[in-house]
């Protein structure tokens, strides 16, 4: 059984180090142009060369995404921009437009090129003409079955490699095609720019009674007709990788740099036990509960995954606190402060490949030694005692229920 690769968000240089301290195999992540997510942090091109060589100084790959639909005004900047990834050695980039596919041949030829899932490979013939094309590798449509995955993977040449998202935010639209967020807000989602309207809760107005709204109902709690569950298949990964899935990825570059340590590292280590033989250890199926989410689905791995009508707010109930910047090995941390929190608070720790364990805060001082009952300034640096020395980039977080009401 071939192991899985993990890939994973790097919306801004915070979130790709947490990336990759938490085990990716892969990043994928922006520059400042031809990129699906303009809101995220994203990469200058003088900060792109140095993000891939900390990702390569780990042994990660970077995955650059150039899969917006170029216009014809913007095709003439596409070759040099090419050839700037491909002097920043970039391992492989994500593409969409055929054009833009053909000139990532000729300008950035030591890139590998992978079909992004705005191409909606939905069969097997189309999987295998991209490749013959010269792609390394597809990202299958969000829509498909495992058992369609399954098909694709027995049809098209095994050098042809597979990816499909795995975790994440689902976009209601077809592979997110989506014309709603340009005709409402004029932010086009297939050019980076999702104001994502179907998170919205809409009301019906009559026209000869302007002004006087009617809410849109299903139950007694009024419904999101558009709204998406999001994708979690970490029970799964079995199940994945034995259908000859290559590689899983996370969605989330516009999300936080905790969100992509905390799933990066749960997948990481199911990925792992799964390869090696071992039962899953449940804690880290259980981290994928401590991030930002709403209610979770399969996707459409197992069938239709339903919609969920009952609100479209999210599920929060951990709050970061600090960051561990350094650890001696008696375990005192010089952190830097994210969130408020007291002496005396329950916390937990996770960090790099470190189990989560639960502590008591205490032995809080500031920079010159003062006792500190709770440090107040955000990003402030202090020192805490820790029951055992833990690794840089370690996270300090709390439970408590942020969730909307």
């Amino acid at each position: 059984m071939r192991k899985m690769e993990l890939l994973c968000p790097a919306g801004d240089a915070e979130q790709l180090k947490m990336s990759v301290l938490y085990g990716a195999d892969a990043v994928y992540l922006a520059g400042t142009s031809f990129g699906m997510r303009s809101f995220a942090g994203n990469f200058s091109p003088e900060e792109l060369p140095k993000a891939v060589e900390f990702a390569h100084r780990h042994g990660v790959k970077v995955h650059v995404t150039v899969n917006t639909m170029p216009r014809n005004e913007e095709a003439a900047g596409l070759p040099a921009y090419l050839e700037q990834l491909d002097d920043a050695k970039v391992d492989a980039l994500i593409l969409a437009d055929l054009g833009a596919f053909m000139l990532a041949g000729k300008y950035a030829p030591h890139c590998g090129r992978h079909i992004s899932t705005q191409q909606s490979i939905s069969n097997y013939e189309c999987a295998q003409a991209w490749h013959d094309l010269g792609a390394q590798r597809v990202v299958l449509a969000r829509e498909l079955s495992l058992e369609e995955i399954r098909t694709i993977r027995q049809k098209v040449s095994p050098e042809l490699e597979i990816e499909t998202f795995g975790h994440g935010a689902m976009c209601v639209s077809y592979s997110g095609r989506c014309l709603l967020s340009n005709y409402m807000t004029g932010r086009d989602s297939n050019r980076g720019a999702c104001a994502q309207p179907c998170r919205y809760q809409y009301t019906l107005m009559e026209e000869k009674r302007p002004g006087e709204y009617f809410p849109v109902f299903e139950d007694e709690k009024g419904t999101y007709i558009l709204n998406s569950r999001d994708m979690c298949t970490i029970d799964h990964l079995k199940e994945l990788t034995e259908a000859g899935i290559d590689c899983i990825k996370i969605e989330g570059r516009a999300k936080s740099p905790y969100y992509a340590a905390i799933v990066s590292g749960a997948y990481r280590h199911c990925i792992d036990d799964i390869y090696e033989g071992r039962d899953i250890d449940p804690v880290w199926r259980d981290e994928v509960e401590h991030v930002s989410h709403r209610v979770y689905s399969t996707g459409f791995y197992f069938g239709f995954p339903g919609q969920y009508t009952e609100n479209s707010r999210y599920i929060r109930q951990w709050q970061i606190c600090a960051i561990v910047e350094s650890c001696d090995e008696n375990g005192r941390a010089l952190c830097s402060l994210r969130n408020k929190f007291r002496a005396g608070d329950a916390l937990e720790v996770v960090g790099p490949d470190l189990r989560p364990f639960s502590i008591q805060a205490e032995g809080l001082t500031d920079q010159d030694g003062a006792v500190l009952e709770e440090p107040r300034t955000p990003q402030m640096k202090f020192y805490m005692q820790l029951p055992k020395a833990v690794p840089p980039c370690s996270i300090l977080r709390r439970s408590v229920d942020l969730s909307p009401k």
